[in-house]
């Protein structure tokens, strides 16, 4: 089994930056997928962005220009640096994987649990 633990969270001013990190452990595979989720008071969980195996990453429209996802070099560590931070993007930040067991075809999630992140004006 799999844990992932997120850390960098905290209170930002509009126009200011914070990098989060998410630590997984436990798997002697590398991942398939990590991902950033964000959720809002009364709104849905919603992709940030996600970074493959292979090292190519997607965006949420609402993001691109502002944020970058990045693993170091053991692989074992995923990072969202967040630039140009807005009161929009006040939210609940996520960690997910997806990892492979003892069959490689077969992937299994995980989740952190959560970091908040607040924008002030």
């Amino acid at each position: 089994q799999v844990q992932l633990v997120e850390s960098g969270g905290g209170l930002v001013q509009a126009g200011g930056s914070l990098r989060l990190s998410c630590a997984a452990s436990g798997s002697t595979r590398a991942f398939a997928v990590m991902g950033w989720y964000r959720q809002a008071p009364g709104k849905q969980r919603d992709v940030v962005a996600t970074i493959r195996s292979g090292g190519s990453t997607d965006y949420a429209d609402f993001v691109k220009g502002r944020f970058t996802i990045s693993r170091d070099n053991a692989q074992n560590t995923v990072n969202l640096q967040m630039n140009s931070l807005a009161p929009e993007d006040t939210a609940v930040y996520y960690c997910h994987a997806k990892f492979p067991g003892s069959s490689p075809n077969i992937l299994y999630n995980y989740w952190g649990q959560g970091t908040q992140v607040t924008v002030s004006s």
